[in-house]
């Protein structure tokens, strides 16, 4: 059986999809797993024995350059010709129904009722009930093994293997991580301003921290904040990161913390130590572990609105950051 597997964007959202496929392989073995991703999130993908190929598309650019929709149409249709038993959609929007119906009539997703875009499910030859305020992690496992009469418990999830893999770096890092000390990542950045937690609140934290605390950055904003924060501290910025390299560096951390973002999701990905910051979004994004803990604000989120506006996330206390910080970095890690 060969299926493949839609879930185009963005980092969390891909690493909370990527955990079912250790499931699906042992339940069936046989089975030939394709996934379609966005180009620039590839990356995140490479190297991971459970999938076959990783087919791109750059649906993004279409934004700005409609005349490319023809060139990726064409794209589709030749990864179509790998005639695929069943395609699964874990995105759930129109744009990811459209090309998974593209690659096979036979393509299955969540239900009306389970999605944010409704019209989307109309395209699906078999559909998935699961609430959409649901567990982000439970709802992706949910929608990629029910197709395929496969049940995962929460407890294996809990009990999974790390799931992201990676290369020898492409460039040198060692001199970022000395020997003798904790290393913690500081991941200050997001996709919006209400989910970043103050440059002043992480700067308390490098201060804190008896640890060699690494930033990272994913654009000029955040390498500013980054700038800030090492000038007044002894942290240290990392250069910009290839998905393959941040996968490295995340691998060797003893404590991520970082806001609500793809980089503190690899964390969990990797088994690492991690401490998520929530302000604007649910809790119910992330699975908490032993070692995988989380920090909300005190606001009320609703899953089906959420607020841009809401910066709460500044009132959670560095103070317990760190706290929290120190009780993690004192747990011996059972890859270690």
């Amino acid at each position: 059986m060969k299926i493949a597997i839609v879930k185009l964007s963005a980092l969390g959202d891909i690493v909370h999809a990527m955990v079912a496929l250790q499931f699906i392989k042992a339940a069936r073995p046989y089975i030939e797993i394709d996934w379609l991703v966005e180009q620039r999130f590839a990356g995140l993908l490479a190297d991971n024995p459970d999938i076959g190929q990783i087919l791109s598309v750059d649906l993004k650019t279409l934004k700005t350059d409609k005349t490319g929709i023809f060139r990726e149409i064409a794209k589709i249709n030749a990864y179509a010709a790998n005639n695929y038993d069943l395609v699964i959609d874990a995105q759930g929007l129109i744009k990811s129904a459209l090309v998974a119906r593209l690659l096979s009539r036979r393509c299955a997703g969540f239900d009306k009722h389970s999605i944010r875009e409704t019209a989307a499910a109309w395209l699906y030859s078999q559909t998935v009930a699961y609430p959409y305020d649901a567990n982000t992690i439970d709802r992706n496992v949910a929608v990629l093994t029910q197709p395929l009469n496969i049940t995962v418990s929460r407890e294996q999830i809990v009990a999974k293997q790390p799931f992201l893999f990676y290369q020898t770096p492409q460039q040198s890092l060692d001199a970022y991580l000395p020997a003798g000390q904790a290393q913690v990542l500081l991941v200050i950045g997001s996709t919006w301003p209400s989910r970043n937690y103050p440059k002043e609140s992480y700067l308390q934290i490098a201060q804190a921290l008896n640890a060699n605390c690494l930033i990272s950055w994913g654009n000029d904003q955040e390498r500013e904040a980054a700038d800030w924060i090492a000038r007044r501290s002894e942290a240290r910025i990392l250069p910009r990161l290839s998905l393959n390299d941040l996968k490295a560096v995340i691998a060797r951390m003893d404590l991520v913390i970082g806001n609500d973002t793809g980089p503190t999701h690899m964390a969990w990905g990797l088994n690492r130590p991690s401490i998520t910051l929530f302000g604007p979004t649910p809790v119910s994004r992330v699975y908490q572990t032993q070692i995988n803990k989380v920090l909300k604000s005190p606001s009320t989120v609703n899953p089906f609105k959420l607020d841009k506006n809401d910066f709460s996330i500044a009132q959670i206390k560095a103070s317990s950051v760190i706290a929290l910080a120190n009780d993690l970095l004192k747990i011996k890690h059972p890859s270690e």
